[in-house]
């Protein structure tokens, strides 16, 4: 159910008589409430159209619009192929976070809950990110502030990304084709094997890993321990209904990095993907090229 005064100020944007407000790179927002007149209710529109990115908004009163789009062409209509992830910073306070679609909103993130510094997601089809700041006769500790990513809805290893899913994470192996084409897009690949769980939390484990070879990766999610003869080391969240086997069996791991930590895809046995491999280059089917000598 929507309040009156909200209904009036969502009126008032599409009336363009809000304030507006741009990022300069377009990846993140930084901005205050003491900006805004006291005797006004203020709805700040502000677009974002990066992979990811921070807002932080000092001081809030009144509310923003958080406009979360892809850098691709509108027509193209890839748009409705991505989630986008929020995860509030430990100190976040002042704000409720709603998603708005049409004048209705829906509460994603309540004030009291932000400081737990859980990830939520969803659909961009599902509307904008409505913050409204809570009214309050002192502002002057209160910021609200997150990070965000935009993640493909689909895609090889999408389907264990917990936060994605409002039901259960089905754990089914990939396909041939995802594994194949996980390995060339993944934000990381490599060979390796699971050493034991290190921490985690009710919906997901940590697993420490050893790589041997490592094919890509991004953001620095392994560290070289090479002085060791210990290869590549890490660790990788792995949802808690998905277990994996602790061991010297090797196993291609795939996987995409989400908030600064690697979150596992695809992973078969590392004999069965060499397998898989080198049917598909000999059918000259691969999508890309690596080293597996």
């Amino acid at each position: 159910m929507i309040r009156p005064w909200v209904a009036q100020w969502i009126t008032a944007v599409l009336l363009c008589r809000a304030v507006a407000q741009y990022s300069s790179d377009q990846c993140s927002w930084r901005g205050s409430g003491l900006s805004h007149e006291s005797h006004r209710r203020d709805v700040e529109q502000v677009y974002l159209r990066c992979s990811q990115g921070f807002l932080e908004w000092l001081y809030p009163t009144g509310a923003i619009i958080v406009n979360l789009r892809p850098n691709v062409e509108p027509s193209s209509g890839r748009s409705s192929g991505f989630h986008a992830c929020i995860k509030p910073r430990a100190y976040s306070q002042g704000s409720h976070v709603y998603l708005e679609h049409a004048g209705d909103l829906r509460l994603l993130l309540a004030d009291k809950d932000q400081a737990r510094g859980e990830v939520h997601c969803f659909s961009l089809a599902e509307g904008a990110l409505f913050v409204e700041a809570i009214p309050q006769m002192d502002i002057s500790r209160k910021i609200t502030a997150f990070q965000y990513e935009l993640v493909p809805s689909q895609g090889p290893g999408a389907h264990m990304y917990p936060y994605l899913h409002s039901g259960s994470v089905t754990c089914k192996p990939c396909s041939d084709e995802e594994i194949l084409m996980a390995v060339c897009t993944s934000d990381f690949a490599g060979c390796g094997t699971f050493r034991g769980v290190a921490s985690g939390t009710s919906q997901h484990s940590r697993s420490v890993v050893t790589l041997s070879q490592l094919f890509r990766q991004k953001s620095g999610v392994f560290a070289w321990g090479g002085a060791r003869g210990r290869g590549w080391s890490g660790r990788v969240s792995v949802p808690v209904q998905c277990s994996v086997h602790p061991g010297e069996d090797e196993y291609l791991l795939t996987g995409s990095v989400h908030f600064g930590e690697a979150w596992l895809g695809c992973a078969p046995r590392y004999k069965d993907f060499l397998k898989l491999y080198r049917r598909a280059q000999k059918a000259g089917t691969n999508p890309c090229q690596i080293d597996t000598n």
